[in-house]
C-alpha cells in the first residue's frame, strides 16, 4: 500500500449537519443560469410558454428529487450520488460513464462561471470583452487556481464558506423579483403572454427552453453527491427536496417577472447578464451595478460547491476502483488533491477552448448540458452530440488503467459495443470539426 493510499484510508470524512447540504444544492444550483434566464427564455417563449415550460421541468426534475431522497435512506451505503447509482443499476463501465460525464460536465458548466463574470465587469473593463479576450482567459485562470488553493485546506472550511455564499447570493435574486414586482407594467406583461413574432407555435416555444430549463436544475443531487459528509443519510433526501423546491420558486419568478418590465424582443437582446439589464431599464444604473455584484457572489459560489462535487465524484470512483489508484489520495484535511487537480485542469483546457468560439459562454453552457445526460444530448442537437463523444470516449483510458491496477479484464461481454459507439461517435466529430461541418 503506498503512502498516499494509507493517508486515505485514515482519513475521516468532515460530517456536516442539514443547513450544509441543503446549501450545496441550492450553492449549486444558483449561479450563471439564474442571472441570464430572462434572455434566455425571451428569445424562445412569451409568457404563456414559459409558465408551461417551469410546470414540465419543474414536475420532471421534482421526480428526481424524490429518487435520490428514496435512494438516500434505502442505499445508505452508496456514496457520490448519481454514479454510484449508475453503477449499481447498470454496470461497472455505465457507472464509470456516469462518474466522468458528471465530472466532465461540471467542469465544463465552471467555465461559464468565469465567461460571466468577465463579461459582468467587461462592461465597465471593454478588454474583457463578453469573457472571450486573452485577458479574460488570463484572469479567469487565475481564479481557477486560486480557487484551488482554497479547496485545498480543507474540504469542511470550503463547505462552511459555500454555506455563507449561498445565503449572500440568493438575497440579489430575491431583492429583483420584489423590485420586478413593485415596477410591472401589466400592459408589457400581457402583450408578453403569447409571444413574439419570431417565437413560433407554443409548442416551438416550449421546446425552445427546454435546454435552459434543464440545465439551470443541474446540482440538484448536490446533498448525494455529498452524502458520504452527512451526520444522517434522511438529511441527503430532506436538503435535495427543501433546496430544488426553494430554487424551483426562484427561477420561475425571475423569468416570469422579467415578462412585466421589458417587450420580450428587446429582452433577447439583452446583453448577459441578461437580469442587470432588466432591472436597469426599471429602475436606473444602480439596478444593474446591484445585480452584478450580486452575480459575481452567486458565480464564485456556484463555482466552489460544484468544484467541490466534481472532484468528490472522481475521489469516489476512485476509492470504489473504477477510476486509477492515484485519485484515492486524498490530505489530512479530507481533500483529494489529485481529483482537484484534474477538476481544475480540465476547466482550464474548456475555458482555452472558449477563447476560440463564436459564443463562449453559450457554447460552454449547452455543452454542459449535453455531457450530462444522453436525452441532453438530443435536445442540445447533433453538434453537441459529436462534441461530447470526443470529450467521453478517450476517457475509457482511465477506465482501462483501474481495470489493469486490479488486475482485472478491460471489460465485460457487452461493454465493449458500448466503446465501439463512443469510439465512432468520437471519430465522427473529429473529422466534422475538421472539414468544417460543424463548429465551435
Amino acid at each position: 500500500m503506498t503512502q498516499a493510499a494509507t493517508v486515505d484510508t485514515r482519513t475521516t470524512a468532515a460530517k456536516l449537519s442539514l443547513p450544509t447540504p441543503t446549501t450545496m444544492v441550492v450553492g449549486s444550483m444558483v449561479g450563471a443560469g439564474a442571472f441570464s434566464l430572462p434572455r434566455r427564455f425571451a428569445q424562445e417563449t412569451g409568457v404563456a410558454g414559459a409558465l408551461i415550460a417551469w410546470a414540465v421541468a419543474g414536475t420532471g426534475m421534482l421526480m428526481p428529487a424524490f429518487v435520490f431522497q428514496t435512494l438516500a435512506v434505502r442505499r445508505p451505503d452508496l456514496d457520490a450520488g448519481v454514479y454510484a447509482y449508475a453503477k449499481a443499476g447498470f454496470g461497472e463501465y455505465l457507472g464509470f460513464f456516469a462518474a466522468f460525464g458528471y465530472w466532465a460536465s461540471a467542469c465544463v458548466g465552471n467555465v461559464t462561471y468565469w465567461v460571466l463574470i468577465m463579461s459582468t465587469i467587461g462592461t465597465i473593463a471593454p478588454s474583457l470583452g463578453e469573457g472571450d479576450t486573452v485577458l479574460a482567459v488570463i484572469l479567469s485562470s487565475a481564479g481557477l487556481w486560486l480557487f484551488f488553493l482554497l479547496i485545498s485546506r480543507g474540504v469542511k472550511e470550503a463547505a462552511a464558506i459555500n454555506r455563507i455564499v449561498t445565503v449572500a447570493k440568493v438575497v440579489p435574486i430575491l431583492v429583483f423579483v420584489v423590485l420586478a414586482l413593485c415596477y410591472l407594467k401589466p400592459h408589457v406583461f400581457a402583450e408578453n403572454f403569447g409571444g413574439a413574432d419570431y417565437a413560433g407555435s407554443l409548442f416551438q416555444q416550449v421546446k425552445g427552453t427546454m435546454l435552459a430549463t434543464v440545465l439551470v436544475f443541474l446540482g440538484v443531487d448536490g446533498a448525494s453527491v455529498y452524502s458520504r459528509h452527512a451526520r444522517c443519510r434522511e438529511d441527503v433526501g430532506r436538503a435535495t427536496v427543501l433546496g430544488f423546491l426553494s430554487v424551483f420558486a426562484v427561477f420561475a419568478s425571475v423569468t416570469i417577472v422579467s415578462y412585466g418590465l421589458m417587450p420580450m424582443g428587446e429582452i433577447a437582446e439583452l446583453r448577459q447578464p441578461s437580469m442587470a439589464g432588466v432591472l436597469e431599464h426599471a429602475v436606473g444604473t444602480w439596478g444593474k451595478v446591484f445585480v452584478s455584484v450580486g452575480l459575481i457572489v452567486s458565480v464564485l459560489g456556484a463555482y466552489l460547491a460544484w468544484t467541490l462535487m466534481a472532484a468528490e465524484v472522481l475521489f469516489v470512483a476512485a476509492k470504489d476502483d473504477d477510476m486509477p489508484r492515484f485519485l484515492k489520495r486524498s490530505t489530512a484535511a479530507d481533500v483529494p488533491v489529485p481529483a482537484l487537480v484534474m477538476t481544475t485542469l480540465l476547466s482550464q483546457v474548456v475555458l482555452v477552448v472558449t477563447y476560440f468560439s463564436d459564443d463562449a459562454f453559450n457554447f460552454a453552457l449547452d455543452l454542459t448540458s449535453s455531457l450530462t445526460l444522453i436525452p441532453f444530448l438530443l435536445a442540445a442537437g447533433f453538434k453537441y452530440l459529436l462534441v461530447s463523444f470526443i470529450i467521453y470516449a478517450p476517457a475509457t483510458f482511465l477506465f482501462v488503467k483501474a481495470r489493469r491496477e486490479q488486475g482485472r479484464s478491460p471489460f465485460s461481454a457487452r461493454e465493449p459495443v458500448i466503446l465501439a459507439v463512443s469510439v465512432a461517435g468520437a471519430v465522427v466529430g473529429v473529422v466534422a470539426l475538421a472539414a468544417g461541418w460543424i463548429s465551435l
